[in-house]
Protein backbone atom coordinates (compact mmCIF):
# COMPACT_ATOMS: atom_id res chain seq x y z
CA UNK A 1 0.00 0.00 0.00
CA UNK A 2 0.79 3.50 -0.67
CA UNK A 3 0.12 6.68 0.13
CA UNK A 4 0.79 10.54 -1.68
CA UNK A 5 -0.47 13.09 0.06
CA UNK A 6 -2.62 15.69 -2.49
CA UNK A 7 -2.96 18.52 -0.51
CA UNK A 8 -1.86 19.33 3.27
CA UNK A 9 -3.73 22.90 4.60
CA UNK A 10 -3.36 23.78 7.90
CA UNK A 11 -4.76 27.03 7.94
CA UNK A 12 -8.24 25.46 6.61
CA UNK A 13 -7.64 22.33 8.15
CA UNK A 14 -7.92 20.09 4.83
CA UNK A 15 -6.24 17.15 4.04
CA UNK A 16 -6.52 14.49 1.15
CA UNK A 17 -4.19 12.32 -0.38
CA UNK A 18 -4.32 9.32 -1.94
CA UNK A 19 -4.27 5.55 -1.38
CA UNK A 20 -2.85 2.96 -3.79
CA UNK A 21 -2.89 -0.77 -3.50
CA UNK A 22 -6.43 -0.59 -0.81
CA UNK A 23 -9.81 -2.52 -0.46
CA UNK A 24 -12.70 -0.61 -0.20
CA UNK A 25 -13.00 -2.28 3.25
CA UNK A 26 -10.05 -0.90 4.18
CA UNK A 27 -10.49 2.41 3.35
CA UNK A 28 -13.79 2.89 5.27
CA UNK A 29 -12.38 1.06 8.55
CA UNK A 30 -10.59 4.07 8.88
CA UNK A 31 -13.31 6.02 7.88
CA UNK A 32 -15.30 5.08 10.06
CA UNK A 33 -12.68 4.95 12.61
CA UNK A 34 -12.28 8.20 12.30
CA UNK A 35 -16.22 9.92 12.32
CA UNK A 36 -16.55 7.09 15.25
CA UNK A 37 -13.70 6.61 17.60
CA UNK A 38 -11.03 9.95 17.09
CA UNK A 39 -12.14 11.88 20.78
CA UNK A 40 -12.07 15.23 20.73
CA UNK A 41 -13.74 17.88 23.44
CA UNK A 42 -17.30 19.10 23.90
CA UNK A 43 -19.74 20.29 26.66
CA UNK A 44 -21.56 18.28 28.07
CA UNK A 45 -23.11 19.78 30.93
CA UNK A 46 -24.71 23.21 31.56
CA UNK A 47 -25.79 24.52 34.97
CA UNK A 48 -27.52 27.83 34.21
CA UNK A 49 -27.53 30.16 37.58
CA UNK A 50 -29.14 32.97 35.38
CA UNK A 51 -31.12 33.57 32.12
CA UNK A 52 -33.72 36.12 30.91
CA UNK A 53 -32.84 35.87 27.58
CA UNK A 54 -35.12 35.16 24.56
CA UNK A 55 -33.68 31.58 24.64
CA UNK A 56 -34.55 28.99 26.81
CA UNK A 57 -31.75 27.36 28.44
CA UNK A 58 -32.10 23.97 26.45
CA UNK A 59 -31.48 25.88 23.66
CA UNK A 60 -28.56 27.79 24.95
CA UNK A 61 -27.48 24.34 26.51
CA UNK A 62 -27.62 23.05 22.69
CA UNK A 63 -25.60 25.80 21.22
CA UNK A 64 -22.65 25.51 23.93
CA UNK A 65 -22.73 21.22 22.94
CA UNK A 66 -22.22 21.50 19.20
CA UNK A 67 -19.57 24.50 20.00
CA UNK A 68 -16.56 22.81 18.66
CA UNK A 69 -13.58 23.12 21.39
CA UNK A 70 -9.67 23.22 20.84
CA UNK A 71 -8.70 19.50 22.50
CA UNK A 72 -5.70 18.53 23.44
CA UNK A 73 -5.21 14.49 23.90
CA UNK A 74 -2.38 14.31 25.69
CA UNK A 75 -3.90 16.59 28.84
CA UNK A 76 -7.29 14.07 28.90
CA UNK A 77 -8.62 10.62 29.04
CA UNK A 78 -11.99 9.58 28.10
CA UNK A 79 -14.42 9.10 31.15
CA UNK A 80 -14.02 5.53 31.05
CA UNK A 81 -10.85 4.91 30.50
CA UNK A 82 -10.04 7.32 33.67
CA UNK A 83 -8.25 6.41 36.83
CA UNK A 84 -11.36 8.16 38.23
CA UNK A 85 -13.80 5.79 36.57
CA UNK A 86 -16.04 8.21 35.01
CA UNK A 87 -16.78 10.04 38.06
CA UNK A 88 -15.09 13.15 37.44
CA UNK A 89 -11.70 15.06 37.73
CA UNK A 90 -9.71 17.64 36.08
CA UNK A 91 -8.14 14.43 33.99
CA UNK A 92 -11.61 13.56 31.97
CA UNK A 93 -13.14 17.07 32.63
CA UNK A 94 -12.92 20.95 32.44
CA UNK A 95 -14.68 23.41 33.64
CA UNK A 96 -16.01 26.60 31.84
CA UNK A 97 -17.67 29.76 33.07
CA UNK A 98 -19.84 32.23 31.11
CA UNK A 99 -21.09 35.45 32.34
CA UNK A 100 -22.78 38.23 30.08
CA UNK A 101 -24.74 40.94 30.64
CA UNK A 102 -24.52 43.99 28.05
CA UNK A 103 -26.88 45.25 25.22
CA UNK A 104 -26.01 42.94 22.34
CA UNK A 105 -24.64 39.12 21.12
CA UNK A 106 -22.58 37.07 23.51
CA UNK A 107 -20.22 35.21 21.12
CA UNK A 108 -17.98 31.94 22.50
CA UNK A 109 -14.98 33.55 22.75
CA UNK A 110 -16.20 35.38 26.02
CA UNK A 111 -16.58 32.04 27.21
CA UNK A 112 -13.29 31.53 30.30
CA UNK A 113 -12.12 28.40 30.23
CA UNK A 114 -9.74 26.72 33.34
CA UNK A 115 -7.23 25.47 30.68
CA UNK A 116 -5.65 27.81 27.61
CA UNK A 117 -5.48 24.85 25.30
CA UNK A 118 -9.46 24.43 25.52
CA UNK A 119 -11.57 26.85 24.16
CA UNK A 120 -13.72 27.47 21.14
CA UNK A 121 -12.37 26.85 17.89
CA UNK A 122 -14.26 30.09 16.17
CA UNK A 123 -14.34 32.67 18.81
CA UNK A 124 -17.60 34.35 16.71
CA UNK A 125 -19.75 31.57 17.44
CA UNK A 126 -22.86 33.21 18.80
CA UNK A 127 -24.53 32.27 21.56
CA UNK A 128 -27.25 34.45 22.08
CA UNK A 129 -28.04 37.68 21.97
CA UNK A 130 -28.85 39.99 25.33
CA UNK A 131 -31.34 43.20 25.13
CA UNK A 132 -32.06 45.63 28.08
CA UNK A 133 -31.92 44.27 31.33
CA UNK A 134 -31.05 40.72 30.28
CA UNK A 135 -28.02 38.64 31.57
CA UNK A 136 -26.54 35.12 31.17
CA UNK A 137 -24.57 33.32 33.47
CA UNK A 138 -23.82 29.33 33.78
CA UNK A 139 -20.63 27.10 34.21
CA UNK A 140 -20.23 24.56 31.66
CA UNK A 141 -18.35 21.12 31.85
CA UNK A 142 -16.43 19.60 28.50
CA UNK A 143 -15.23 16.16 28.69
CA UNK A 144 -14.03 14.28 25.76
CA UNK A 145 -16.29 11.63 23.83
CA UNK A 146 -16.31 9.84 20.56
CA UNK A 147 -18.42 11.06 17.40
CA UNK A 148 -20.37 7.18 17.78
CA UNK A 149 -21.93 8.55 21.18
CA UNK A 150 -22.85 11.68 19.68
CA UNK A 151 -22.12 13.70 16.36
CA UNK A 152 -20.86 16.46 18.42
CA UNK A 153 -17.13 15.14 19.61
CA UNK A 154 -16.85 13.96 15.70
CA UNK A 155 -13.63 15.34 14.60
CA UNK A 156 -14.31 16.31 10.93
CA UNK A 157 -16.10 15.86 7.86
CA UNK A 158 -14.18 13.00 6.18
CA UNK A 159 -14.76 10.92 3.07
CA UNK A 160 -13.18 9.15 0.10
CA UNK A 161 -13.80 8.38 -3.48
CA UNK A 162 -12.56 5.84 -6.05
CA UNK A 163 -9.81 7.25 -8.21
CA UNK A 164 -10.74 7.93 -11.59
CA UNK A 165 -9.60 6.66 -14.88
CA UNK A 166 -9.97 8.48 -17.92
CA UNK A 167 -8.97 6.81 -21.32
CA UNK A 168 -9.00 8.41 -25.32
CA UNK A 169 -9.04 5.13 -26.77
CA UNK A 170 -9.21 6.63 -30.25
CA UNK A 171 -10.02 9.87 -32.40
CA UNK A 172 -12.90 11.87 -30.79
CA UNK A 173 -15.19 13.14 -33.91
CA UNK A 174 -16.83 16.17 -31.69
CA UNK A 175 -14.85 17.06 -29.10
CA UNK A 176 -16.65 20.07 -28.44
CA UNK A 177 -19.34 17.99 -27.46
CA UNK A 178 -17.45 16.25 -24.87
CA UNK A 179 -15.86 19.78 -23.05
CA UNK A 180 -19.86 21.08 -22.88
CA UNK A 181 -20.65 17.84 -20.49
CA UNK A 182 -17.67 17.93 -18.77
CA UNK A 183 -18.23 21.00 -15.89
CA UNK A 184 -14.30 20.38 -14.38
CA UNK A 185 -12.40 20.84 -17.46
CA UNK A 186 -11.25 17.40 -17.24
CA UNK A 187 -10.70 17.89 -20.82
CA UNK A 188 -8.96 20.11 -22.99
CA UNK A 189 -8.73 20.48 -27.01
CA UNK A 190 -5.12 21.11 -28.66
CA UNK A 191 -4.63 21.19 -32.42
CA UNK A 192 -8.37 20.17 -32.88
CA UNK A 193 -7.86 17.21 -30.98
CA UNK A 194 -9.55 15.94 -27.32
CA UNK A 195 -7.22 15.51 -24.53
CA UNK A 196 -7.04 15.01 -21.13
CA UNK A 197 -6.03 17.99 -18.60
CA UNK A 198 -3.61 15.29 -16.08
CA UNK A 199 -4.13 18.06 -13.49
CA UNK A 200 -8.00 17.82 -12.86
CA UNK A 201 -8.35 13.99 -13.59
CA UNK A 202 -8.94 13.71 -9.75
CA UNK A 203 -11.87 15.84 -9.77
CA UNK A 204 -13.36 13.93 -12.45
CA UNK A 205 -17.66 13.23 -11.20
CA UNK A 206 -17.26 9.03 -11.81
CA UNK A 207 -21.17 8.83 -13.33
CA UNK A 208 -20.18 10.86 -16.09
CA UNK A 209 -20.91 8.52 -19.52
CA UNK A 210 -19.82 9.52 -22.85
CA UNK A 211 -20.81 6.57 -24.64
CA UNK A 212 -23.68 8.44 -26.62
CA UNK A 213 -21.45 11.10 -27.45
CA UNK A 214 -18.18 9.16 -28.10
CA UNK A 215 -16.93 5.74 -27.16
CA UNK A 216 -13.39 6.66 -27.43
CA UNK A 217 -14.33 8.62 -24.40
CA UNK A 218 -14.25 6.27 -21.01
CA UNK A 219 -14.36 7.35 -17.66
CA UNK A 220 -14.16 4.04 -15.09
CA UNK A 221 -13.32 3.77 -11.33
CA UNK A 222 -9.73 2.12 -10.06
CA UNK A 223 -10.72 -1.14 -7.88
CA UNK A 224 -7.49 -0.78 -5.78
CA UNK A 225 -6.75 3.37 -5.84
CA UNK A 226 -8.73 5.52 -3.46
CA UNK A 227 -9.17 9.91 -2.74
CA UNK A 228 -9.30 10.13 0.66
CA UNK A 229 -10.53 13.29 2.02
CA UNK A 230 -10.30 15.16 5.87
CA UNK A 231 -12.32 18.43 6.59
CA UNK A 232 -11.21 19.30 10.79
CA UNK A 233 -14.22 20.84 12.48
CA UNK A 234 -11.31 22.66 14.68
CA UNK A 235 -10.45 20.72 17.48
CA UNK A 236 -7.54 18.95 16.04
CA UNK A 237 -5.35 19.30 12.86
CA UNK A 238 -6.54 16.72 10.25
CA UNK A 239 -2.86 14.93 10.66
CA UNK A 240 -3.58 14.53 13.96
CA UNK A 241 -6.97 13.02 13.28
CA UNK A 242 -5.36 10.44 10.75
CA UNK A 243 -2.79 9.50 13.16
CA UNK A 244 -4.83 9.38 16.26
CA UNK A 245 -7.24 6.93 13.91
CA UNK A 246 -4.37 4.63 12.66
CA UNK A 247 -3.01 4.08 16.35
CA UNK A 248 -7.49 3.62 17.48
CA UNK A 249 -7.00 0.90 14.56
CA UNK A 250 -3.70 -0.58 15.98
CA UNK A 251 -5.50 -0.70 19.34
CA UNK A 252 -8.23 -2.57 18.32
CA UNK A 253 -6.48 -5.09 16.25
CA UNK A 254 -4.75 -6.10 19.05
CA UNK A 255 -7.79 -6.53 21.41
CA UNK A 256 -8.83 -8.79 18.51
CA UNK A 257 -5.67 -10.81 18.56
CA UNK A 258 -6.11 -11.42 22.35
CA UNK A 259 -9.40 -12.12 22.41
CA UNK A 260 -8.73 -15.00 19.89
CA UNK A 261 -6.02 -16.46 22.11
CA UNK A 262 -8.54 -16.68 24.84
CA UNK A 263 -10.67 -18.27 22.22
CA UNK A 264 -8.63 -21.01 21.71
Amino acid sequence: MEVRVLENNKEQGKLSFILKDSTPVFVNTIRRAIVDEVPTMAIEHVEISKNNSILYDEAIAHRLGLTPLKTDLKSYNLPDKCKCEGKGCNRCQLKMVLKASKIGNVYASEIKSKDPAVKPVEGETLIVKLLKGQSLELEATAVLGRGKEHSKWAPCHVYYKYKPIIEITGDVKNPEAIIEVDHNNIFEIKDRKLTINKDRVLECDLSLDFSEIDKNVKVTASDTDFVFFIESFGQLSAKEIINKAVDIFDEMLDEFVEELKKAK
